[in-house]
């Protein structure tokens, strides 16, 4: 068994459920430093101080790690320089569960090379980069030579290669112990649709809206759910679509996960239409749980779901109304169409993930050992 320093600079949400799920499933030991999931911006630029202190006193408490795994909200490069004296020299993991580079712009947001700077140092500090999906990795490696080139000299370009070459896929585990299974025989009268997506732009909120917003007015039989975290002060397009969709709302707002696990087993139709999603838990826990997905044909989707189910679980671009239709009104029909796929979403469930995780962390050790 090898000591793991896990670095975990956000500690909330996605970040922090792979986090606690690496360390609780793990045949390591693994030995936690974090800050809260807050501040995602002065985390990148400043948390590197504070969290190489946090590491300091770790270090001193459970002994010199064997490996470190650094999440990728931090300058790692940094972080590394702060630790020098008392680290030692372990292999050195970054994991990005998303990057700066491929993440789109909010409104009046204005393109800022340093937050993508800060990820390009700490994947060439790092001895193994680890992305949670091939489509992250893919887009970022494609991504990085228009951010290198724009340097005005020394330019990083050479080192590029060299990076690649150390870059992994690694998915994240998610937690489906408590993920009810679905009874196929049971079919409602009236459907649940289910968002439970961030409450934020790149998750595409307004096309969700919309789309059940229309269907409503055609007619259709539906309930609502709508659940995931909002730190909006004005998510204006949830709560006029809250009134405007009157009773048919079951439920609107973040859940405890009790709570949330209920509204799983309730649930039988999943829906998104992000423009940024380098993963999908939320997906993934609800097509384990038996929800059929409506999911558009673009990011980690056509990754996260197997190409046999890509027809019925995928829709073109602009689709998603017609598609949310077409599932509604046949929900018997298009659970047929998506068997088996509640059980393949199954491999990402840390119980078996892990053992990925594990084999990789004997890897790295054994080979900084030699």
């Amino acid at each position: 068994m090898s000591r793991v320093l896990l670095v975990e600079p956000y500690h909330g949400g996605s970040h922090a459920a792979w986090a606690d799920g690496l360390a609780a499933h793990s045949r390591h030991e693994v030995v936690a430093v974090s800050h809260p999931g807050a501040f995602w911006r002065w985390r990148m630029r400043g948390s590197s101080l504070t969290l190489a202190e946090g590491a300091r006193a770790a270090v001193e408490r459970a002994g010199q790690p064997d490996l470190v795994i650094v999440s990728g909200m931090v300058d790692l490069a940094a972080w590394l320089g702060f630790s020098r004296r008392f680290l030692g020299s372990p292999p050195v993991v970054l994991y990005l569960h998303e990057n700066q580079l491929m993440y789109p712009l909010a409104p009046g947001q204005r393109v800022d090379d340093s937050l993508p700077l800060i990820n390009w140092l700490g994947m060439a500090a790092a001895d193994e980069v680890w992305f949670n999906s091939a489509f992250q990795r893919n887009g970022l490696l494609e991504a990085l030579p228009d951010l290198l080139e724009r340097a005005p000299d020394e330019a990083h370009t050479p080192w590029l290669e060299e990076v690649a070459s150390a870059c992994r896929v690694v998915p994240v585990g998610v937690d489906l112990s408590d993920v009810p299974v679905r009874d196929a025989a049971a079919c409602p009268e009236v459907p649940t649709v289910l968002w439970n997506q961030r409450w934020d732009h790149d998750k595409n909120p307004g096309a969700v809206m919309g789309a059940l917003l229309k269907l409503a007015g055609e007619g259709l039989a539906f309930r609502v759910a709508v659940a995931g975290e909002n730190t909006r002060v004005d998510p204006r397009e949830m709560s006029e679509a809250r009134v405007q969709l009157g009773d048919r709302v079951v439920q609107f707002g973040y859940l405890p996960r009790s709570e949330y696990v209920d509204l799983l087993g309730i649930s039988d139709v999943v829906v998104s239409a992000a423009h940024h999603e380098f993963f999908g838990i939320a997906v993934v826990e609800a097509v384990a749980a038996g929800a059929v997905p409506v999911l558009p044909t673009r990011q980690s989707y056509p990754e996260l779901v197997p190409e046999r189910w890509h027809g019925a679980a995928l829709y073109p671009d602009e689709g998603l109304t017609s598609r949310l239709r077409d599932v509604l009104g046949d929900l018997p029909g298009w659970r047929d169409r998506v068997a088996g796929l509640d059980v393949m979403m199954r491999r990402f469930d840390w119980r078996q993930v892990v053992e990925d995780y594990d084999d990789r962390i004997d890897v790295l050790v054994a080979g900084a050992c030699n």
